[in-house]
């Protein structure tokens, strides 16, 4: 089986990354043949300074490293390394109807929030298409957000499929891991870098702690009892702490008597202890520039490889050779 999945460089990793694609995706890369991306072209459409993109670059990989991607087991790679990509996304346009592209939320969303309405944002899901298709992977693990783009994935795949014969590509299935697809931010919607909500995955102890804080609650008083129904802190608590604890905490909750201040420091507690291994892990890599940049270049290698040989396939199907 080969598994695929990407990240995009645009700012520090955080949580919501972590459960929502990096740890099922880590999980992923004892159970196939697994190629994982840095989608740094698609970070083009929210990133405009260049030092800063080359930066997430580097530190997106590191943090793939920190948090288990075994080189051994798994292919890492930028997307911007392997050129078929774009190629690939162009023949995939040609048989994309605009209204698919129309209805794509994550686009709605984004112009909303004051983004701007450009030929990338909206040609997202064709180029995010080609992403997977151009590997013929098979299954692809994603948060709940970007379910919309798979089946997108899948419907390109199966129309140049319909039009230029069965096998062309390769149709993928996507796994979407229910319990922690969405990560609640610190005001109680989906964690988003977008919506300033974040809790960083690595970081200074001090600013993390600062910003755990700064989840929302009600001004219920200390000595009452504190509603549980939809409440963010047991909701991230649980992302961290064992069973014993969560249950703890959801009894301390209704008995009263215990602040959200002291509700919130065991957030803080248990999400510290909890990445420890991946803060040291990453301090090592970050003494090991030489290593880093190897596994990539090495992963580009080996990506295009693959790559070429499904585009090889496309052209000819599609009469291009």
């Amino acid at each position: 089986m080969r598994i695929l999945t990407g990240l995009q460089p645009s700012g520090k990793l955080h949580i919501g990354n972590y459960f929502g694609a990096m740890q099922p995706a880590v999980h992923l890369q004892d159970q196939g043949e697994a190629f994982y991306f840095i989608a740094d072209y698609h970070a083009m459409t929210s990133m405009k300074d260049a030092d800063t993109l080359r930066a997430n670059i580097q530190d997106l990989a590191i943090d793939f490293l920190a948090c288990g991607l075994d080189p051994e087991k798994a292919t890492i790679f930028r997307q911007s390394d392997i050129p078929e990509v774009n190629e690939l996304a162009w023949i995939l346009s040609t048989v994309c109807p605009m209204g698919l592209l129309e209805r794509a939320h994550s686009y709605k969303d984004k112009i909303a929030r004051g983004l701007d309405a450009n030929h990338a944002l909206f040609a997202y899901p064709t180029l995010m298409a080609a992403d997977i298709l151009l590997y013929d992977a098979e299954l692809v693990p994603v948060g709940k957000d970007q379910k919309q783009h798979l089946e997108i994935t899948r419907d390109l795949a199966g129309k140049i499929n319909d039009r230029f014969g069965e096998n062309t590509l390769t149709i993928p299935e996507v796994q979407i891991k229910e319990n922690t697809a969405v990560v609640p931010g610190l005001d109680g919607q989906k964690m988003s870098k977008s919506y300033h909500n974040t809790i960083p995955l690595t970081g200074n102890k001090k600013a993390i702690r600062k910003s755990v804080m700064r989840i929302v609650t009600d001004s219920t008083p200390v000595e009452d009892p504190k509603p549980t129904d939809g409440s963010t802190v047991i909701a991230l608590y649980k992302l961290f702490a064992d069973d014993a604890q969560v249950q703890q905490m959801i009894d301390d909750h209704m008995a009263g008597g215990f602040g959200y201040g002291d509700f919130k420091q065991r957030v803080f507690d248990a999400y510290w202890d909890y990445f420890a291994h991946v803060r040291e892990k990453r301090e090592e890599l970050e003494g090991n520039l030489d290593y880093v940049n190897q596994v990539i270049a090495e992963g580009a290698e080996k990506a295009r490889a693959e790559s070429t040989k499904v585009l090889d396939r496309v052209r000819k199907a599609v009469g291009l050779r």
